[in-house]
């Protein structure tokens, strides 16, 4: 580019002569500049330029002198379209450069979650090792306790048998003594004593047994599992939960076709539910509900697996999934008999935890004085109850 052009600025060429905005200066150079490393500076009203020449030579003057306009236009045009096309080149590379940044910050997010995915299968490879050795240890006790068992039935049998052989050799004693008495009674009757002596009086009276030991029978009456008044009772409704939760527990062993390669201990809901517990207790909620997940799938009658699932589901915002869990926990727990009563006060407390979160506080605070007809004594959720209210009232006077 051999055209400079400085507009809306103030410049000087030599003291004493200054312009003035909107004015222009354009200078024609003699010979073409490199323009990627001269500058033009400006302050204090001055203007400094430093320019370089692209090829090394003499020039015999700063402008070009003599020029008609025709060669000043085409000077002026071709400058312009220089211009444009080195502006367009930078514009294409700073392209390029960006999506080469966008390309280098995905890979590197990529690498990122792919060390973070790595990681987290190590811990589950980690906990997956740890209940492994859990279950190898149980098995461990549960064979040593099967052992010692067997061992003290033996030693018990063996108490058993000790007193049998006892009495056994006492009754022979006995028999082996009555039989020399008879002896020797039938040789004195030889005597002349006759054959009705004494002597088998008393045989015959210690051949009789001895008499029964005097013992009394202990009667233990079943308790029921619900006493109540009779003024009271709900025998329709006991005997209907129980008959549910036999039921259930007969459906721990039926259905196991497609989970044949799981442990014993494994097909047991019962064993997976304390599984969870623990789980829950040290934080692990995602491995809690993998494990009420496999026991529901054991046994979907048991309102304990949806009501423990419900309480990880709020722990993992999972708020939904609590409560839908909730709801079927409580559909499961009817009738609404005593020995439930806490089972219910904890489904309908997360359930309305559950609803308020989902700012749904209208239907928590259905559930939660639910809870309180169940547990009208229940200081913490009347508190919780009457925040609930507030909220409410703050909304629609906002509203």
């Amino acid at each position: 580019m051999n055209s400079l052009k400085l507009k809306d600025a103030f410049w000087m060429t030599t003291p004493g002569v200054v312009s003035i905005p909107p004015f222009l200066f354009e200078a024609i150079l003699y010979a073409p500049i490199d323009d990627t490393n001269s500058t033009a500076k400006i302050g204090n009203g001055n203007i400094f330029f430093t320019l370089y020449k692209k090829e090394p030579a003499m020039w015999d003057s700063l402008t070009l002198a003599n020029a008609d306009k025709e060669k000043l236009q085409y000077l002026r045009e071709n400058a312009v379209l220089k211009a444009h096309e080195k502006a367009k080149e930078e514009t294409e590379a700073k392209k390029i450069t960006k999506q080469e940044h966008k390309k280098y910050a995905l890979e590197a997010t990529m690498k990122l979650e792919e060390a973070e995915r790595k990681r987290i299968e190590d811990l589950k490879e980690k906990e997956r090792q740890k209940v492994s050795k859990e279950l190898e240890l149980w098995k461990n006790q549960q064979k040593d306790g099967d052992k010692y068992k067997s061992i003290q039935k033996k030693g018990e049998l063996h108490q058993e048998i000790e007193p049998l052989k006892e009495r056994k050799s006492e009754k022979m004693n006995k028999t082996r003594i009555l039989n020399e008495g008879t002896s020797k009674t039938r040789l004195k009757s030889t005597k002349g004593h006759g054959s009705c002596s004494i002597f088998s009086q008393n045989l015959k009276e210690e051949q009789l047994p001895a008499p029964r030991a005097a013992a009394t029978i202990k009667v233990n009456f079943t308790p029921r599992v619900f006493p109540t008044a009779l003024r009271e009772s709900r025998v329709a409704e006991e005997e209907e939960w129980l008959h549910k939760q036999a039921e259930a527990r007969r459906i721990i062993n039926s259905d196991l076709s497609e989970l044949e390669d799981l442990k014993e201990e494994e097909k047991n809901p019962d064993w997976l539910k304390d599984k969870g517990n623990k789980m829950f207790a040290m934080g692990d909620y995602l491995g809690a509900v993998n494990a009420y997940n496999l026991a529901v799938r054991l046994n979907n009658k048991l309102p304990l697996l949806y009501l423990n699932r419900a309480a990880c589901h709020l722990k993992l915002r999972n708020l939904h999934k609590a409560v839908e869990d909730s709801s079927k926990a409580l559909e499961l727990l009817t009738p609404p008999v005593p020995d439930n009563e806490k089972a219910r006060v904890k489904a309908h407390v997360r359930r309305g935890t559950a609803f308020c979160q989902l700012e749904l506080y209208t239907e928590g605070l259905q559930d939660y004085e639910a809870a309180l007809k169940i547990d009208p004594r229940n200081e913490n959720i009347e508190k919780d109850a009457e925040k609930i209210r507030h909220l409410i009232q703050g909304t629609m006077q906002s509203s």
